[in-house]
């Protein structure tokens, strides 16, 4: 049987962060997560290393602006290496380049350029989804599925099996279209709603959740609020434990 990897998005967390790094990292390691994806790792490089340290967290991914009119990808592949995190995703690519097929396979070209850059730094880069890269149809295709066959072999997915379901695609079927690529997985719930404090621990809203585990069992398993009424350090607790149970 497969060995499930289990981590957390760090911008669950985020007010913790901004308040206590240290004391944020360790109660994550202390709810027996052994990976984060780090949030914001350029602006509190210092902290997260000697957190890393301390807690012995392993920042398995991270996510940057690496293609956006802001972007410093130099840098942000510089930072991802000097603090060892294995993959830096590009968090959002702006809609407005999703409306044609000619728009997206230029931004396919833009990540695989920065691609390229961080090979020499052992940085793979990945690509994260809302759902505004499903919504549209493309012969057949999501966005997503045109802007992976346009993508580097190396370069891979994470997908937001929330935001793919609420955008229309189904997230399993999207696993299986885009394949192995797809090398890590957001896992949130809650009801298909763009509302994000809606959004629930995993296993107590409405998403496909067993389902999606299954079609991609070796899969990183993230798990994410993008918002959420409640405590948040719970919500990710909660999770981990039903991720845990159900991935048996």
């Amino acid at each position: 049987m497969t060995e499930r990897v289990y981590s957390v998005q760090l911008y669950t967390l985020r007010n913790g962060i901004t308040t206590d790094l240290p004391g944020a990292l360790a109660r994550v390691a202390a709810m027996g997560f052994e990976n984060v994806e780090l949030w914001r790792f350029e602006q509190y490089q210092d902290e997260y290393r000697h957190a890393l340290a301390e807690t012995r967290l392993r920042p398995l991914s991270a996510h940057a602006d690496l293609v956006g009119t802001d972007a410093d990808a130099s840098a942000a592949v510089r930072a991802a290496a000097e603090l060892g995190i294995g993959t830096l995703i590009e968090p959002r690519i702006d809609a407005d380049r999703w409306t044609t097929r000619e728009d997206i396979e230029a931004a396919a070209a833009d990540l695989n350029t920065v691609a390229r850059r961080a090979r020499d730094e052992g940085v793979a880069i990945g690509y994260h989804n809302h759902d505004h890269e499903v919504r549209q149809d493309f012969g057949g295709r999501t966005g997503l599925e045109v802007f992976a066959e346009a993508l580097d072999e190396d370069v891979v997915l994470e997908l937001d099996t929330f935001w793919a379901e609420v955008g229309g695609a189904s997230a399993v079927e999207s696993i299986s279209r885009l394949g192995t690529r797809v090398k890590f997985l957001h896992v949130k719930d809650g009801p298909y709603t763009t509302t994000l404090k809606e959004q629930q621990p995993v296993g107590q809203g409405a998403m496909p959740v067993t389902d999606i585990l299954k079609a991609a069992p070796d899969a990183v398993r993230i798990v994410e609020l993008d918002d959420y009424a409640g405590d948040t350090f719970e919500a990710a607790q909660e999770s981990l434990r039903y991720l845990v149970e159900v991935d048996r």
